[in-house]
């Protein structure tokens, strides 16, 4: 089936529904569409004002205006003939869309449009029919995804994962082998968040604060908690699939640490972190101001947890234990 646009008849009923209190997929199921079309156009097309936020929500006129202006934007090359005429001829002679969007004050045009613009012209049904494609610097007749991720099967390849883990770390017979997680927190707090790591063997707890959730910057902290260990102390790290761990391979060439990864939405392969975090979180609640914890502060709460005794160590605290 085409694809069609929701025209204003579509989100006046949907402003209906939502007052109505109508879940998202009856909405869907209503109008035909997908619920995850439903969700993207509310969030898209919401009316948003932080000043008068008990007005915020989902009005179909308002939404219909948004979606209108978008666009409007982005069909710029076929409104505008002159327009379309010019970054035509400069991709012709071989100028890349960066080179046209940059040049287009000093070429005496009076609208300007940015790269994205001439992408979007190049591949829409128009310039599809006019082979704009092939004047590119890349000739590729269908435009990749902007900031496509990789497939998650080469970022944790399957040689990583939990099943290829030995099974002597599974069986805490070893010393020196992690699991490592992230405390995430409100959406206030921003980027910033919390590392949790737990030895197998000796429950022993290590918590530092993270402000960066980019994958370089954490490893990077990373390694710099877990250094001052013995080498024998830190043999390898188990995580999650989340992005944030996807520079792991940085662990074995800078700490000679090995990483190792569950399988997707099994929080049960975690026991051991996700104890540590359930426990941490008596002092470390969503709402923290992480921002106003300092290392002494985190310092502290590590010595409380490590200090506390164990019943799967035999009543001893994991501190004595990892000694």
């Amino acid at each position: 089936m085409a694809h069609t646009e929701l025209d204003l008849r579509a989100r006046r009923a949907i402003e209906d529904m939502l007052d109505a209190k109508v879940p998202v997929s009856k909405i869907a199921a209503e109008i035909g569409r997908h619920r995850s079309s439903i969700y993207r156009e509310i969030k898209r097309n919401g009316f948003e004002d932080d000043e008068l936020q008990e007005l915020n929500g989902y009005y179909g006129i308002v939404a219909q205006r948004k979606a209108s202006k978008r666009r409007a934007r982005r069909r710029k090359l076929v409104r505008l003939e002159d327009l379309r005429a010019h970054v035509v001829t400069q991709l012709k002679i071989g100028w890349t869309p960066e080179q046209i969007a940059g040049r287009l004050g000093l070429d005496g045009q009076p609208v300007r449009g940015s790269h994205e613009t001439t992408y979007a012209y190049v591949y829409s049904r128009e310039g599809q029919s006019q082979q704009l494609a092939r004047h590119l610097p890349s000739r590729r007749k269908k435009r990749q995804p902007r900031y496509a991720r990789r497939p998650r099967g080469q970022v944790f390849p399957p040689d990583r994962s939990i099943h290829e883990r030995p099974d002597y770390v599974k069986t805490r017979e070893t010393f020196g082998e992690w699991e490592g997680d992230l405390m995430i927190f409100e959406r206030s707090q921003g980027t910033m968040n919390v590392a949790s790591l737990v030895e197998r063997k000796t429950r022993f707890a290590v918590l530092f604060r993270n402000n960066d959730r980019s994958a370089t910057h954490f490893i990077m902290v990373l390694m710099d908690v877990m250094e001052p260990l013995p080498q024998p102390a830190r043999k390898s790290i188990t995580f999650d699939r989340g992005f944030e761990f996807r520079a792991w391979r940085n662990l074995k060439s800078g700490i000679g640490t090995d990483s190792w990864f569950y399988d997707p939405q099994a929080p049960w392969q975690k026991g051991s972190v996700e104890n540590l975090n359930k426990r941490a979180r008596r002092y470390l609640s969503r709402d923290t101001q992480l921002a106003a914890l300092s290392n002494r502060n985190m310092k502290a709460i590590c010595d409380r947890l490590n200090g506390t005794p164990r019943k799967c160590l035999e009543w001893r605290t994991p501190t004595e234990a990892f000694k």
